[in-house]
């Protein structure tokens, strides 16, 4: 009789990737492949929206989780490197959900980085006229540490490195938006 022994390894994978594939991100604003509304759509460089962030929540983060961020990313930019929308670090633990315009109201302790307009904070969805719909990932990140050491000045690239450097789980809405 033969016996076939699993590594401990792949037990543990099986484990870890099916507590992480437990976490989830839901919004009473956005949803997958749904259209965002003027609300979300940034409020100049030759759009008219409101600029607000979505309502966000999330639960069952992975066992471990220190800390939370959350980024809104566009890979339909026509830029070649996508363009960063928002992003969000250092939220504690036990935030586990950001209102409408949170923006503007953040955690104690959050940090908002600088978005590819070029300044901290929200800034709405604006993609070119004509352009096919593009996909914007809303994204919450479940970290293994309490800080990232990064200000309000930091790029959109530099706090994704952070991110995939520290990540324990992540959760995605991807709602579309085109102007026409």
């Amino acid at each position: 009789m033969k016996i076939k022994l699993i590594p401990l390894a792949v037990c543990l994978g099986v484990s870890l990737t099916a507590h992480a594939a437990d976490f989830a991100l839901t919004s009473r604003d956005i949803a997958d492949n749904r259209s965002l509304t003027r609300r979300e759509v940034f409020n100049g460089f030759g759009c008219e929206g409101g600029n607000i962030s979505p309502e966000l929540s999330w639960r069952h983060a992975p066992e471990g989780t220190k800390s939370f961020a959350v980024t809104v990313y566009d890979p339909d930019a026509p830029t070649g490197s996508g363009w960063w929308h928002w992003t969000v670090f250092n939220l504690t633990a036990s935030t586990h959900r950001l209102p409408s315009g949170a923006g503007a109201h953040l955690p104690v302790g959050a940090v908002q980085g600088r978005t590819d307009y070029g300044q901290p904070g929200f800034g709405g969805v604006c993609p070119p006229v004509g352009d096919k719909p593009h996909h914007y990932q809303f994204t919450v990140w479940a970290l293994k540490v309490e800080k990232l050491p990064l200000d309000e000045q930091a790029s959109g690239a530099l706090v994704g490195y952070m991110l995939n450097a520290n990540v324990l789980g992540k959760a995605t809405i991807t709602p579309t938006y085109a102007r026409h």
